[in-house]
């Protein structure tokens, strides 16, 4: 679980970065500097908005998914539970029951001759 949250700080670290050249730069093109160093990749505002959507849509899904994932396996851990308590009760139930009816037949079996 810590790697998903360390993951999840890079990343917003990234994109805190990113925001920050990019209210720096010229608000008619973007320039997004590689992150190699080697160059820049211009970009019109809006594609550039949505590669900063894309990535909040990431950071997103990567805060949601660890929570998502233990629900799922409760739910499931959860069904297997009952699915075995279900089963304890039935067999217990039909072992009383079986015990029952073969001890009234016993009796029925005494008392008439």
């Amino acid at each position: 679980m810590r790697l998903v949250s360390f993951i999840q700080v890079l990343l917003l670290l990234g994109i805190a970065a990113y925001l920050a050249l990019v209210t720096l730069e010229n608000p008619g093109v973007v320039r997004l500097p590689l992150p190699t160093g080697s160059g820049e990749l211009t970009v019109p505002v809006g594609a550039g908005v949505a590669i900063f959507l894309a990535l909040g849509v990431l950071f997103a899904t990567l805060l949601l998914l660890p929570g998502l994932w233990r629900e799922r396996v409760r739910r499931g851990r959860e069904a297997r539970l009952r699915r075995q308590a279900e089963d304890r009760l039935t067999a217990t139930l039909q072992a009383r029951l079986g015990s029952v009816v073969s001890t009234e037949v016993i009796a029925d079996s005494e008392v008439t001759p």
